[in-house]
């Protein structure tokens, strides 16, 4: 009897210990499910964190001059220019005020896009010198006061858990760059609220998104602001 006993006390501890770990396991599954069809911020889609996605999407932006700048792109002319040779596929805003544009891409690309991204550089700013003094503005100039982020009618969830910083990268800039400063190479952080969104579905898309930055936060003043359509055509088949 007491044997019995011992094996049915075992059990019930064994299946409550279970139940508890599951129980604990339910808010992180919820976090990561939140927005389905995107990934996890501390995920590595392709083998990168966000911090360095989001570097790559600096390096990316600003080694593209003006004239071809998808950023300048006033109707998605431009939103092939520089891409990644496989797996993502980046997206940008404007470099102020309302834009559409619309965009063919390949299939099977992941989508990166910035709801709102600040990069602080040697090249536009000579007297911070180290990458304490160039983090701290670029998180100080990426104080967001509204954003959203709508996929085919979806408006996302907690975008504020998407924000993240790169490490310190390098990049080259080329003439008549964005940041309009003189060409070369330089170093620089970036500091960012990211959406990374899997493959969509070969068809058409829509994609919205905006933000509010409030270049001095201690004023309330000077704020940036911009909003951004895009009409994706996600092809069937890359092109040859």
């Amino acid at each position: 009897m007491r044997l019995q006993f011992d094996k049915l006390r075992l059990k019930t501890l064994v299946a409550s210990a279970f139940i508890l770990t599951l129980l604990s396991l339910v808010p992180i599954s919820l976090a990561d499910n939140i927005n389905p069809g995107v990934f996890s911020v501390d995920s590595k889609p392709y083998g990168l964190t966000f911090a360095q996605w989001s570097a790559k999407w600096w390096q990316w932006l600003l080694s593209i001059p003006t004239e071809k700048n998808p950023a300048a792109d006033k109707t998605g002319k431009d939103c092939a220019v520089g891409q990644p040779a496989k797996d993502v596929w980046f997206l940008t805003q404007t470099t102020s005020g309302p834009g559409e544009r619309t965009c063919t891409m390949p299939p099977g690309r992941a989508i990166l896009l910035p709801v709102s991204i600040n990069e602080c550089s040697n090249a536009e700013n000579p007297t911070l010198t180290t990458e304490s003094a160039l983090r701290d503005c670029a998180v100080s100039g990426n104080a967001v006061n509204y954003m959203v982020a709508i996929v085919d009618g979806v408006k996302l969830k907690n975008l504020e858990n998407y924000r993240v910083q790169s490490p310190l990268f390098n990049l080259t800039l080329p003439v008549n760059n964005n940041a309009g400063v003189a060409a070369g190479p330089t170093q620089a952080v970036s500091d960012a609220y990211m959406v990374f969104l899997k493959p969509l579905s070969p068809g058409k898309h829509t994609l919205q998104f905006s933000a509010v930055t409030l270049e001095n936060p201690q004023t309330n003043t000077k704020s940036f602001q911009y909003s951004m359509l895009y009409h994706l055509i996600v092809q069937k088949t890359p092109s040859p």
